[in-house]
């Protein structure tokens, strides 16, 4: 049995869903980001329980296939920008329906009409909350980053990072020394 779960964007989200299904007695196979799949049939008050319990610490069980699909897609998406250290070698349109086995066009029309936003706008909301991070960690130069994260070259990923934020990488790393340095000096 598969059970859908909204806001599952984090390893942190995974820990809390197992902890919550240990506390049930429930033996889970798989526990992937939105998706967990259990060994048995749960009982309705166990599964009251669960949606509960999974409320209070921000997550939701889903049921509306729609809502169900719209989860994966991101799922699908934060996996593949966030928890990859690989670039990716197909196209994103290309690897999101292979994984969904979806075609593309009716995923990207779903996630339109639900979301507000295309596929591809949430990808590049992704990327730059992901090239931040990565700036933050000061592990990678803009290059490097711009390869992992499947950009054609760095001047793009620069003028998509300053259409979404209003600063320029560089700036941005800028921000983050003086905040540091700011902090050292009390």
């Amino acid at each position: 049995m598969k059970l859908y779960i909204k806001y599952m964007v984090s390893l942190r989200c995974k820990m809390v869903v197992k902890d919550e299904l240990a506390k049930l007695e429930i033996h889970a196979a798989v526990v992937d980001l939105g998706m967990v799949e259990i060994l048995e049939e749960i009982s309705n008050e166990d599964g009251e329980t669960l949606r509960i319990n999974l409320l209070k610490s921000g997550l939701e069980l889903m049921e509306d296939k729609k809502s169900i699909l719209i989860e994966q897609i991101k799922g699908v998406i934060i996996e593949m920008i966030h928890y990859s250290d690989e670039a990716l070698k197909v196209n994103y349109s290309d690897y999101i329906s292979e994984k969904l086995n979806y075609d593309y066009t009716y995923l990207s029309n779903i996630f339109s009409e639900v979301k507000g936003i295309t596929i591809q706008q949430f990808i590049i909301i992704n990327k730059i909350e992901r090239v931040k991070e990565l700036l933050l960690y000061n592990e990678l130069n803009l290059t490097e980053i711009s390869y992992m994260l499947n950009y054609s070259s760095v001047a793009h990923l620069s003028n998509q990072f300053k259409k979404i934020t209003g600063l320029s990488p560089s700036f941005y790393k800028q921000l983050k020394s003086k905040r540091n340095s700011n902090l050292e000096n009390f």
